[in-house]
């Protein structure tokens, strides 16, 4: 079987371990790449559809280096019914022109730290004061911090991306 060649979206860690162990657990024999692009949305998300976008436009962008596929990985959040809750969203792009995308976990934010999200900090930095940490994003995440350690950014992006490689199996690529 040929190695394919697969691009991550980022050098963000937590991303490349996500796309390197969903493929290792798959078994699918590839060389990974972890490929800086920019996400062309707000640098911190604030919806749904700008989040998914942000995956969208990462892969789109990736995948113009020649790779088999690639994968774009963002994370954001969204507000519903006064509460905001972080989201995040992968797409997958093939270099044949096909799109997938998929989105993953979600879970409300305490009102201390969407308050600070809402007057236009990031939330990778809210987190980072909130948990008395740093470059809590590169690992943990604030589904980490969120979920008492039980889930952290790498495995909460890993399930999307088993979505993603699921859609691009039955796509036939």
């Amino acid at each position: 079987m040929k190695k394919m060649s697969i691009a991550v979206a980022s050098k963000n860690p937590a991303k490349i371990s996500a796309v390197e162990d969903c493929l290792a657990e798959l078994a699918v024999p590839c060389e990974i790449t972890a490929v800086e692009t920019d996400s062309a949305v707000s640098a911190q998300p604030f919806s749904i559809k700008e989040t998914r976008q942000g995956a969208v436009n990462r892969a789109v962008s990736a995948i113009e280096g020649g790779y088999d596929f690639a994968v774009g990985l963002e994370g954001g959040v969204y507000e519903l019914d006064g509460t905001m809750y972080v989201c995040n969203w992968g797409a997958l792009a093939t270099s044949t022109g096909k799109l997938y995308t998929a989105g993953g976990a979600q879970i409300p934010l305490p009102e201390e730290i969407a308050v600070e999200v809402r007057n236009g900090q990031e939330l990778g930095p809210v987190m980072d004061a909130y948990a008395n940490e740093a470059g809590i994003r590169q690992y943990k995440g604030a589904i980490g911090i969120l979920t008492d350690g039980l889930i952290h950014r790498g495995e909460m992006f890993a399930h999307i991306v088993k979505m993603l490689i699921g859609q691009y199996r039955l796509g036939s690529g």
